[in-house]
């Protein structure tokens, strides 16, 4: 595996950053055989605003409860925020993750290993208003152990799953975008992962992904199809074919009616890196029964936990996507 990544965060304090400069980290946690709990936790640095955030969000069956915090970078020596706290124990081979007693009732203390290399990518779009979107991309499939404590019940969880996603650069997507689409598929020896931008008029913007394999192969994905069923601007099941470069075809099938994942929850939309002061801690619960969806929060962006099926094989993993609120747009599936 090659170090060449610096796993640490950007520095507080850091100088000659742009000033929406942005090194961001985020984890999800989930079960390899069942949807819920899923967990997604974040974390970021904005040098040239002084200010670090974070988030935890937790789904269960009924409900999603979500908890954000905010600081000055200056004030934290860069490990953490409100409940949060983070050690890089191996760069880009295990982290420790601990979320102390906060208002959603979970809590947890964990090692994130990986079990496979990491990709690395670079995302470059050009936006409807002429700025250009270019941050460093890195994921990352990995495996847990230790605990999560939920509503005081311990959930042991060793050999979990767990993606991490890693962006540092300057991100300003806007404008002109139809389908995004991060997709995580997680299997026992391998994870198809890919970021995948189309605009409204279902031309691709951007692919950029790997098939992540535990015996230390990266294999580049150079095409991907999909026919996805989405009621409103939720998903709820279809298929993903991906190509890699060695000539390899997967063709999942995907389930992702479990609920939940929204990512508003954590403060998308906008919310990042805004100087909120110090210690600032915000939290709140979406009811899964159909009276919150994409329409009604700041961002439609949904990180949702999927069941997968390839080749007779059951996975799990994150299905982040977003549709355009746009009344121009329409998805469009790419797979006859």
């Amino acid at each position: 595996m090659s170090e060449e990544f610096h796993d640490d965060l950007v520095e507080p304090g850091g100088t000659g950053v742009p000033e929406r400069f942005f090194d961001r980290f985020m984890f999800n946690l989930h079960p390899t055989w069942e949807t819920a709990p899923s967990v997604i936790t974040g974390f970021g640095h904005y040098p040239a605003k002084d200010v670090a955030d974070g988030f935890a969000i937790v789904t269960t069956d009924t409900e999603q409860r979500n908890v954000r915090f905010s600081t000055e970078l200056s004030a934290t020596g860069g490990r953490g925020a409100g409940p949060l706290r983070f050690e890089v124990l191996e760069p880009n081979r295990a982290w420790r993750l601990r979320l102390a007693p906060n208002p959603t009732g979970m809590e947890y203390d964990v090692i994130w290993r990986a079990r496979t290399p990491y990709w690395l990518g670079d995302v470059a779009v050009n936006n409807a208003d002429a700025a250009t979107t270019d941050f460093e991309h890195l994921v990352q499939s990995g495996r847990y152990e230790g605990t999560l404590l939920l509503d005081g019940e311990v959930h042991r969880v060793n050999g979990w799953y767990g993606q991490r996603d890693r962006s540092r650069g300057v991100r300003n997507l806007s404008g002109g975008q139809g389908m995004h689409a991060w997709f995580q598929a997680q299997f026992p020896d391998r994870s198809v992962s890919l970021l995948l931008v189309e605009d409204r008029g279902g031309g691709r913007l951007l692919l950029e992904g790997a098939v992540l394999h535990e015996h230390g192969v990266l294999d580049a994905v150079v095409d991907v199809r999909h026919d996805l069923r989405f009621d409103g601007l939720d998903l709820r099941d279809g298929t993903v074919e991906v190509v890699t470069k060695r000539g390899t075809t997967y063709l999942i099938d995907v389930d992702a009616t479990a609920g939940g994942g929204f990512m508003a929850g954590g403060g998308y939309g906008g919310h990042h890196g805004r100087r909120m002061g110090r210690d600032h801690l915000e939290h709140d619960t979406y009811p899964l029964d159909g009276s919150v969806h994409q329409r009604t929060l700041d961002s439609p962006l949904t990180d949702r936990l999927a069941s997968y099926r390839w080749n007779g094989v059951r996975g799990t993993g994150i299905f982040e996507f977003a549709l355009s609120r746009s009344t121009s747009y329409t998805y469009r599936p790419t797979l006859a």
